[in-house]
């Protein structure tokens, strides 16, 4: 026997309250004919039947009665919880929670976030940053950013673009700035712990495995930017961070025929789950607000 469809049954449960078709219709914003032909079928589905029709309205029949006190609970309990999905996932109001590495959430994008609670002011973001890679699932992230493919196949991956490191040290560092390799292999260094081999890339192809003992050495590269930048030495940097300081020529650039490995950044999201309305507009936005950056270099 076929199974009631959800929609015979709200219109079924609507029906029952109103005590008349014309109502029913007007509530549901159906015709007439269409609420009576899907109580029918309803009703053939069945095998009974469940209201009794008359120029007074709608009565329920003994059957019915039954079948009404069964079914409303569930039935309008089930009809607010896909309400309630239906805002979660189309609603721009609401909760959004992203994820995304330290020194590329914090200082690169801080006029993106400025930007987007400005234009999305019902969107009540929590943006969780963290260097490790975790499982966005265990954390309840809607979506994240994320340095490198990630080895995960649950998660569905959308390649932004890439940020080079490139070469900087202050103008007053009293150490004579390199001029070649080799020179730079004699300077004093910052390095981020995490970044602390230097593998360099020439722009004729060429690369050089730059073999160094750093003076100074860092877990956080915010720690390595202002050492860099009072002088203490050539570090190893992705421009996203060094931007602003070379703009204001508190550093410089060094050998920039050369440069680090990409660091190649993507959007990452749950395989399963249906982007929300907030995730769609916050992929879009940071989309466009990445081409505008010149340190990012955009994905086709």
């Amino acid at each position: 026997m076929r199974k009631p469809s959800l929609d015979d049954l709200n219109i079924f449960i609507v029906a029952a309250n109103q005590r008349s078709l014309t109502a029913t219709a007007a509530t549901l914003k159906m015709t007439i004919a269409t609420v009576s032909r899907r109580i029918s079928a309803l009703e053939a589905t069945l095998g009974v039947e469940l209201l009794h029709r008359s120029t007074k309205g709608l009565t329920l029949t003994p059957q019915g009665e039954s079948y009404f006190r069964e079914c409303e609970e569930l039935v309008l309990a089930l009809d607010q919880r896909i309400s309630d999905l239906d805002q979660t996932l189309y609603s721009l109001s609401g909760p959004l929670k992203v994820m995304a590495p330290v020194n590329l959430g914090s200082g690169p994008l801080d006029a993106f976030w400025r930007h987007f609670i400005d234009r999305y002011p019902e969107i009540a973001l929590t943006i969780e940053l963290d260097n490790n890679v975790v499982d966005i699932r265990d954390h309840q992230a809607d979506i994240a950013l994320r340095s490198g493919p990630q080895k995960d196949s649950t998660l569905i991956q959308k390649h932004l673009g890439y940020i080079e490191p490139i070469l900087v040290a202050s103008p007053s560092m009293k150490h004579p700035l390199p001029s070649t390799i080799k020179e730079l292999q004699a300077c004093p260094s910052v390095a981020a712990k995490m970044f602390s081999d230097w593998l360099l890339f020439h722009h004729d192809g060429s690369q050089h495995a730059c073999h160094k003992s750093h003076f100074h050495i860092s877990n956080d590269m915010n720690i390595v930017l202002n050492l860099t930048t009072s002088g203490a030495g050539v570090s190893l940097m992705p421009a996203s961070m060094v931007a602003n300081s070379l703009q204001a020529g508190e550093l410089i650039q060094v050998l920039p025929e050369w440069r680090g490995r990409h660091r190649e950044i993507f959007l990452v999201w749950p395989y399963r789950r249906s982007l929300s309305a907030r995730s769609k507009v916050f992929r879009s936005e940071l989309i466009e607000f990445l081409s505008r950056q010149s340190w990012f270099h955009a994905a086709d």
